[in-house]
Formats: structure tokens, C-alpha cells, sequence
């Protein structure tokens, strides 16, 4: 078993300063000058469970460049397990959110510790006294009291939760504590998320961030949007889109080759049909089939309006065994629908060969839709959230986890209470798509909040001040 080290490339942390206030610039600028010194001679290790696919792989490609920028030695590994360590972290990661996807006993434990211990082995032979490790997320707990006894500070960083704990969230923290307890620190996106067994002392809130200067987030031209969409056959081509070009993130000119898999009846959509669109993966807490409901039978054909469901092609996100079954379940949810329906609904499945391309698609498609939905069951923060509404656009959301965080009920988007609630949801797109004024004006206050509070600059300075108190 290897563990995986993952290129991080090198970014200037001064790239923010024109998009922040001048108190922030000040700190950013002191945070760069204090950083070779508080970490010189150290390295930060961060250990996660894929390199590609989901929020956490792109939160570490987007901010470790910017540490390593700033003068930090940073790097990013990624664990090897198996299909049966998959499944059990998978379950885990459902029982966090309090859903019951069977019971984790003394087999599973054993298992789960094996994996573990083959991956700390290979992470002791690189990590030296004085070190941090940030290990990410359930899958990375069990190395935990290994990187501990080679003399590195530890951090265990959870991205997951619930608001709202049941037995199967304390059940599954009851597997999980043994392995945690002897961390360093903790780090949550949200209060509601940290645990009763948690020292107060070593529990550090820090929401996530996006990288405006990503692929996936950096400006793109409406002519470059629509050839991006019409190209990998999301609308119709009318003739009129240009060649499907991105810029990469070292400056260079990227091209949009590859097709979607796109599930539809009848023909792709016009470029100007109103298109409600949610990305995400295929994961059951996402509640794609639910979306597609609420479209279905709340939605007013009048609207115009057409559904995408968006997400990654199945196989190129190693570390999540569900989603293939939740997406045959969408397909077959999809068939049952009347023909009428299914001509306004499609399901989409991006190509995953280049992670660059991938995120030009996702950034062109959220800058296409007329509204962008969130209609997710249980949330630890959401970063397609923020993603849209950099974007300046329109929100509907669930009223769950980080999602309450970004967004300001009518002002900065709209939040469905209860995100079961399909005739409220239903509700929610209507109003949006029968009002552009409101939809302009939820767009815009979306931009300028997600620009105030959940950009990388602040999340780094947050880490570089836990850090540094563990150092010190």
C-alpha cells in the first residue's frame, strides 16, 4: 500500500489584495512575512483520501499553492485502501449525517485499523519531529496516534457533520473517538458539527473558502460559456458558439475536448432556455432524485425552464463506492417520469480525464444557469454553494448545515426550510424564474458575501494562526 504524494504547485497570496479590504491586505501581508519563520524547517503534510472529486481535493489544490507561496513547505498525500475500507468509510461519512447504513462492529473496526496502520506506516517514513500533519475527514483518523509518536503536531480536520445529532451520529462517533482522542486539535466548519467528547480547548471553527483565481471560479466570457455548454452537449450548437477555450491556471490556453454523458429524451435545450441546474456528486445527502421531483411536478411549465443534474462521471471518484447506485437510481427515477417531464430534465455526467478541463465545464455551466439549486439533506458546508454565488447567481437551498452560513435567507438567496419539502422548493424556483429583477439582485449580494467572508486569503490566515499556536 503506497500512499500517494500529489504535485502542489506555487501561487502568490498577493493576488487577493485587489479583491479585499485594505485591514485584510495588512494581515495577509504580515501573514506572509511571518510565515518562513514560524514554519521554517517544518513541513505541512495534508492527508486526505482522493486527489480528485469533491470539496475537500479541491479546497487543498486551491490553498496549498498559496502556503507554499507564502513560504511554507506544504505537501499533500493521499491514502490507498480498499473496496471493503471504501465501504466503511463511506459509511461512516453517511453515519456523521445521521443516516443509518448499517452498523459498524468489531469486523469493520478491525479492517478499517489495518488500512490505517499500512497507510502511517508509509507517512512515518516521510514525517520528522516538529512537523504538522492535517489529516482530513473519517477516512485519515486512524493514522492519528501514529504521526503523534513520530513527534508531529496533529490536526484532525472533519469537513462533515450534522446540525442535529441522532444515535447514529453518536454511534458513529463512538467508532471514531478511540482514534481521534489523542489529536492536537480539531477543526470544524461549524459549531453545530463538533462533538460532546471534543476538548473545548483544542476545537477551532474554520468554514471552508473557494480560490476566485481557480479554473473553476476565475472570470469567463459569455461567448466562452456558451461554446463550453454547446460543446459538450449540453444545449444545442445553433452555429454561433465559438471554440470551447479556457484559460489554465499557469496562463496557458486550455480546450474543452471531451463530450458529457448527457441522459435525455428529444433534443438538447436552445442556449437561451432558462436552465436550472445543480452540481454536485452523485451522493444520496445530495438528494439529485429529489430535485428532480420538485422540478417535475412544482416547476411551471410557463417558466420555460429546463433541469440539468450535474455531476462527475462515476469512475473518476475513487474514494465514493455509492455514487454509480445513485445514479442508476436517478436514471430510473428519470424513466419513470411522464414524457413531458423527462423532455425538460437531463442528467449530466462530466468527464473527469483533465481536472482543468473538468473545472472549465462546471464554471461554465454554473455561469449558464438561471438559477442554480442546492437541495441537499444534510450539509457540512457546501462549496457548490459558494461557488454560484461568486458567480452572481441566483440560489435555492436547503436551510441545512454551512448552506445557512452563506446564505441570507432573501437576500443573498432563497432557503427552503425543510429540504423535503418539494412544493416549497418548487415554490422557490418559480419565484426566481418568473421575477429577473429578483434574481439579479439575489446574484448580486450573493457575489459581494461569498467575497466578504469565504475566500482562500482568509482561510489560510485562519490556519496559519492555529498552526503557529500549536508551534509555539
Amino acid at each position: 500500500m503506497h500512499l500517494q504524494e500529489v504535485p502542489v504547485g506555487v501561487s502568490d497570496l498577493e493576488r487577493f489584495t485587489p479583491l479585499i479590504a485594505a485591514d485584510r491586505s495588512e494581515a495577509l501581508r504580515a501573514l506572509i512575512a511571518t510565515s518562513r519563520d514560524t514554519f521554517a524547517g517544518r513541513t505541512v503534510w495534508n492527508v486526505n483520501s482522493t486527489a480528485t472529486g469533491g470539496g475537500v481535493a479541491e479546497m487543498l489544490a486551491a490553498l496549498l499553492p498559496y502556503a507554499r507561496g507564502a513560504g511554507v513547505d506544504t505537501r499533500w498525500l493521499v491514502i490507498k485502501g480498499d473496496t471493503s475500507f471504501y465501504a466503511i468509510t463511506k459509511r461512516l461519512h453517511n453515519g456523521l449525517h445521521g443516516v443509518d447504513t448499517g452498523a459498524l462492529g468489531d469486523a469493520e473496526r478491525a479492517h478499517y485499523a489495518e488500512v490505517a496502520d499500512a497507510n502511517a506506516e508509509e507517512l512515518l517514513a516521510q514525517i520528522r519531529p516538529g512537523d504538522v500533519v492535517l489529516l482530513h475527514d473519517p477516512q485519515t483518523a486512524g493514522m492519528v496516534a501514529a504521526a503523534r509518536s513520530a513527534g508531529a503536531k496533529v490536526v484532525w480536520r472533519c469537513h462533515i457533520g450534522v446540525d442535529h445529532p441522532n444515535d447514529v451520529v453518536a454511534a458513529t462517533w463512538d467508532f471514531l473517538q478511540p482514534f481521534l482522542i489523542a489529536a492536537d486539535a480539531f477543526v470544524f466548519s461549524r459549531v453545530a458539527h463538533v462533538p460532546a467528547w471534543a476538548p473545548g480547548d483544542a476545537v477551532h471553527i474554520i468554514p471552508p473558502s473557494i480560490d476566485p483565481f481557480a479554473v473553476k471560479n476565475a472570470e469567463m466570457s459569455p461567448e466562452a460559456v456558451r461554446a463550453i455548454i454547446a460543446g459538450i452537449g449540453l444545449v444545442a450548437a445553433d452555429g454561433a458558439a465559438g471554440t470551447p477555450t479556457f484559460q489554465r491556471r499557469d496562463g496557458s490556453p486550455g480546450r474543452v475536448d471531451h463530450l458529457a454523458d448527457v441522459i435525455r429524451t428529444g433534443p438538447a435545450p436552445s442556449p437561451e432556455t432558462p436552465l436550472v441546474v445543480q452540481v454536485s456528486r452523485w451522493d444520496r445527502l445530495k438528494d439529485m432524485a429529489g430535485v428532480m421531483r420538485a422540478f417535475a411536478e412544482h416547476v411551471d411549465p410557463a417558466t420555460g425552464a429546463h433541469l440539468a443534474l450535474v455531476g462527475p462521471n462515476v469512475s473518476g471518484v475513487a474514494d465514493d463506492p455509492e455514487g454509480g447506485e445513485v445514479l442508476a437510481a436517478c436514471h430510473d427515477a428519470w424513466r419513470d417520469l411522464p414524457h413531458a417531464e423527462r423532455a425538460r430534465i437531463q442528467l449530466v455526467c462530466l468527464p473527469m480525464y483533465d481536472l482543468e478541463e473538468n473545472a472549465a465545464i462546471v464554471n461554465a455551466i454554473q455561469r449558464c444557469a438561471a438559477v442554480v439549486v442546492q437541495k441537499s439533506l444534510a450539509e457540512g458546508f457546501g462549496l457548490t454553494v459558494a461557488e454560484a454565488m461568486w458567480k452572481a447567481r441566483p440560489m435555492v437551498a436547503s436551510d441545512v448545515g454551512g448552506i445557512s452560513d452563506q446564505i441570507v435567507d432573501g437576500d443573498s438567496g432563497l432557503l427552503v426550510a425543510d429540504p423535503t419539502d418539494l412544493a416549497a422548493t418548487g415554490a422557490a424556483l418559480n419565484r426566481v424564474l418568473r421575477d429577473p429583477e429578483l434574481a439579479w439582485r439575489l446574484g448580486n449580494a450573493a457575489k459581494a458575501r461569498v467575497g466578504q467572508r469565504f475566500l482562500g486569503e482568509r482561510h489560510l490566515r485562519q490556519y496559519a494562526e492555529l498552526l503557529a499556536s500549536l508551534l509555539t
